[in-house]
């Protein structure tokens, strides 16, 4: 993993322009028809749940203080400070908690205070009739990948992959300035604004240059959905990955699932975040680094790879707006992602 230093000269997040606010927009691209959910102005309202893991009621003040500075208004639900063992409540009171804050009209985004575990538990039982009509934004990651890929899948609905309530400064003046730069891009993104990120060269980038929705998420989630209702479907995209906390034999397993369930096929690009792993127990080693895992299964293909993207379960993990269209370029002087709404 980078250390700070080196993630402050390798990444700048560049924000210029304000996209259609106020209302949705419905735009043609290589996936089809879809809408943009309205981007937000002062006085609207964030919603925070918590449809995976336990998270207290002080442990998100931080996060909606932030918030509200930014001119927002926070309405926090029902489930945050309620425990159900390592959940946030039981399935039917976080499924519950969520569903109303897809249909309430006076929520104009959702935020996932945390991660953990929890999503795939209740995705089925969700409605999304109401959200079809009135679009909103999603937000967080890692185990809310899975809403990531349900809402693309099946809704065509962009979303935000972006850190949560647990991962804002408790006080802000003391942050680290690459933690202040990838809370604010959470700002930029839901106010509209073209997201720009830069990522220092890396040797083992393949070049090229690619466009298309911008899908993925957390790897060993994806591989969970695989062959579900949920299923991302990836042809003529651009696909970013990062995971945390596995061994290096179940990374190559999952790139494997990739692989041989075409998520691969007709890929415009990959990107590869942060992918942290354990060490190997004694007397397994594994023999291979994530760089070798990755460029065996993409032999064969021939869309841009980069890898050290500034997204997953780290400091540096800026928000990218899911199912928008993006330009990918993976080129000597490093990789540049912009988005193009």
């Amino acid at each position: 993993m980078m250390d700070r230093k080196t993630f402050l000269s390798a990444i700048s997040v560049l924000t210029a322009g304000s996209a259609v606010q106020g209302f949705a927009a419905e735009i043609e691209n290589s996936a089809g028809k879809h809408i943009i959910p309205p981007y937000l102005k002062p006085g609207d309202t964030i919603g925070i749940t918590s449809p995976a893991g336990y998270i207290s009621l002080e442990a998100i003040q931080p996060a909606r203080l932030q918030m509200e500075q930014w001119g927002f208004k926070v309405l926090v639900g029902s489930t945050i400070g309620k425990r159900d063992f390592s959940f946030g409540g039981t399935d039917e009171e976080r499924r519950i908690d969520l569903q109303s804050m897809l249909d309430d009209p006076g929520i104009h985004a959702v935020m996932c205070a945390r991660g953990g575990y929890g999503m795939v538990r209740i995705i089925d039982d969700l409605n999304f009739a109401i959200l079809r009509k009135r679009p909103k934004w999603i937000i967080g990651f890692s185990d809310v990948t899975v809403i990531h890929s349900h809402l693309n899948r099946l809704l065509n609905m962009p979303s935000i992959h972006s850190k949560m309530c647990n991962s804002f400064p408790d006080v802000w003046e003391q942050a680290e300035p690459i933690q202040i730069e990838t809370i604010l891009s959470i700002k930029d993104a839901l106010m509209g604004r073209q997201m720009n990120y830069r990522a220092e060269y890396q040797p083992y980038n393949r070049m090229g240059t690619a466009r298309g929705q911008l899908v993925g998420g957390n790897l060993s989630i994806l591989e969970t959905l695989s062959g579900s209702k949920s299923a991302l479907q990836t042809r003529g995209k651009i696909l970013f990955l990062e995971d945390t906390g596995e061994y290096l034999y179940r990374v190559d397993r999952m790139f494997w699932n990739l692989k041989r369930s075409g998520m691969l096929d007709g890929l415009e690009g990959l990107i590869i975040g942060n992918i942290k792993t354990k060490a190997d127990d004694p007397g397994e080693a594994f023999g291979r680094t994530i760089y070798d895992i990755v460029l065996e299964k993409v032999k064969g293909y021939s869309f841009p790879v980069c890898f050290d993207f500034p997204v997953g379960h780290q400091r540096s993990n800026f928000a990218l707006k899911c199912g928008i269209i993006h330009e990918l370029s993976v080129f000597a002087g490093g990789t540049s992602l912009k988005s193009l709404a």
